[in-house]
Parts: C-alpha cells; sequence; structure tokens
C-alpha cells in the first residue's frame, strides 16, 4: 500500500451535496427553487390534481349514475338453490328465517325469488319479493307464495 492508492472508508464520504449552505457551496442562493413565486416559498404543496391552471381531469370528466335513498335491494336466490335446500333438509316451507339458518342471507337482508333452473318439491315459499316466472313455477309444483314485509 501507498499514497497513490488509499481511499477513504465505505459510507464516509457523502456524494449528494447540502442545499442553502452559502453561495460557495454550488447549491446555495436560491437553492435550486429559482427565483420567487409559490414554488420557491417554504410549506409549499400543491393541491392533487392540479394541472397548472388548466381545467383538471376529473372535472372535465362527466358525472354519471345516481343511486337513489329509496331504492330496496334484494338479495336474489333461484328456485334452484331452494330446490337443493329442500332436498337436503327435507324441507316443505321455506321461510325467511330457513333462509338464515342456510347461510344463504344475513337476518338484514330482504330477499326476492328468481326463476332460474326447476322446481320440483311442492314447496311453501315465503319472501320479500318474487319474480312472476318464479312465482308461477312454484304454484306450478303445487307450492304457495307469501310475500312478507
Amino acid at each position: 500500500m501507498n499514497l497513490s492508492n488509499i481511499k477513504p472508508a465505505a459510507g464516509s464520504v457523502k456524494t449528494n451535496k447540502r442545499l442553502g449552505r452559502g453561495v460557495a457551496s454550488g447549491k446555495g442562493g436560491t437553492s435550486t427553487r429559482g427565483h420567487k413565486g409559490a414554488k420557491s416559498r417554504s410549506g409549499y404543496s400543491r393541491k392533487i390534481g392540479f394541472e397548472g391552471g388548466q381545467m383538471p381531469l376529473q372535472r372535465r370528466l362527466p358525472k354519471f349514475g345516481f343511486n337513489p335513498i329509496s331504492r330496496t335491494e334484494y338479495k336474489g336466490i333461484n328456485l334452484f338453490a331452494l330446490q337443493a335446500l329442500a332436498d337436503e333438509k327435507k324441507l316443505n316451507a321455506v321461510s325467511v328465517q330457513t333462509l338464515i339458518e342456510a347461510g344463504m342471507i344475513n337476518k338484514k337482508q330482504k330477499v326476492k325469488i328468481l326463476a332460474k333452473g326447476e322446481l320440483t318439491a311442492k314447496l311453501n315459499v315465503e319472501a320479500h319479493a318474487f319474480s312472476k316466472t318464479a312465482q308461477e313455477a312454484i304454484e306450478k309444483a303445487g307450492g304457495t307464495v307469501k310475500i312478507v314485509e
């Protein structure tokens, strides 16, 4: 080892310049912020989506959609699910409580019976709403339909 190949210890020399530490540092004076204006001052932050005064994208795009407050949301249960439940538990009546116990809905949900699939079992069905074809299919199989509030 001689004087021509000695180096400082790893991590002891910083490569980035310290801003705003006098004119002689090479990054003093304005500290690379330019002259005057909001961006040169401390505490500056621009709003998210600001485009330099141009109308921002979120205001240029049209709004769409509407969710009415009075809308009633129903959980749809199809006839094939009722048939499977009746076969599994040997039921002749299906109520909202039966569906809650089976884990098909929770107690806050309202139920609408839909007509997908076939129903062969004679079931007395209680629900909040029925599609016309589901109601016809249940009555055709010999069952009854009751709307619960």
